[in-house]
């Protein structure tokens, strides 16, 4: 472990510990993300081997969020499990309406508690930490409450910036890792969700990984890519050299037409509540001479 923390932090930290140690054994509904490494840390300091991290596989989960929770996993010393299922295989989930997540949720948890019964586990965390609830439209957190899943991030009250601060505690390296959302949440809202526009979503942002962009999305709206990129990114983004390479591999992914959004990156820009999806777009297929 590495840095301090405000004695506030500490106190919250020490609960928390002090609750999980209470419990026979947990699993963590694991992303790989701050928050459920988070949860994974103080769990696996608190009950050892009886702590197990599971991470859920599917369709809307990039293979290289995969392979991080598989590395983090490893930072915190903590049994590793993996399970399969598919969100395809619902059709409520596919059809992409404004219960998209709750649908997910229950599904991925449902393969959690299933795992965890297979090991002789009673309780299931997730990651949901105290600032989640007040970030307007979050149906997944009603599967959180249906299925009966544990938070111990919201039952002590630890915010977001108070996870990264224990992640840096116990030296973690995603302690300032951006949120990431599944693949769907790039889909706009009444778009069906198919397994050939996972990929292409999934292709194309890894390309923006590998060009250097930091916070990004790429939103398809059946064939046209919406590329997002941070504010403090929108520079590069402009850039002659950039658009013409977003323009050909963005193609080459399966999209017909590319653009970029000027609003730079916004969480839920593809939620019922955005009204003003397709404004502010620079289309890419120009030169920016004309």
């Amino acid at each position: 472990m590495s840095a301090d923390l405000a004695p506030a932090v500490a106190n919250k930290l020490d609960a928390a510990r002090a609750d999980l140690a209470g419990y026979d054994g947990v699993l963590i509904a694991f992303s790989g993300g701050v928050d459920s490494s988070v949860v994974a840390a103080i769990a696996e300091d608190a009950l050892g081997s009886d702590a197990v991290a599971c991470t859920a596989r599917s369709e809307t989960l990039p293979a290289e969020e995969l392979d991080d929770a598989r590395r983090v996993a490893g930072e915190i010393g903590i049994r590793h499990e993996e399970t399969t299922f598919s969100e395809l295989d619902s059709q409520e989930f596919a059809a992409n309406d404004d219960q998209r997540c709750y649908h997910c949720r229950s599904m991925r948890l449902s393969a959690m508690f299933d795992r965890a019964r297979d090991l002789g586990i009673e309780t299931v965390c997730d990651g949901t930490n105290a600032d989640d609830p007040g970030e307007g439209h979050r149906p997944g957190l009603q599967a959180v409450d249906e299925l009966d899943a544990y938070s111990p991030l919201l039952a002590h009250d630890i915010s977001k910036e108070e996870v990264r601060e224990i992640a840096r505690h116990y030296d973690l390296s995603v302690a300032d890792k951006p949120s990431m959302a599944c693949l769907s949440s790039r889909i706009p809202t009444g778009l069906e969700v198919t397994e050939e526009k996972l990929s292409r979503i999934e292709k194309a942002e890894r390309l923006l990984r590998t060009w250097g962009f930091e916070q990004f999305r790429v939103r398809d709206h059946d064939g046209l890519a919406r590329i997002e990129v941070g504010e403090d990114e929108l520079d590069v983004a402009l850039d002659p050299d950039f658009v013409r390479a977003a323009r050909e591999h963005l193609k080459d992914c399966g999209f017909e037409h590319v653009t970029l959004d000027l609003h730079g990156y916004r969480t839920g820009s593809v939620s019922p509540a955005d009204s003003d999806t397709e404004d502010d777009l620079l289309d890419v297929e120009y030169p920016r001479s004309e």
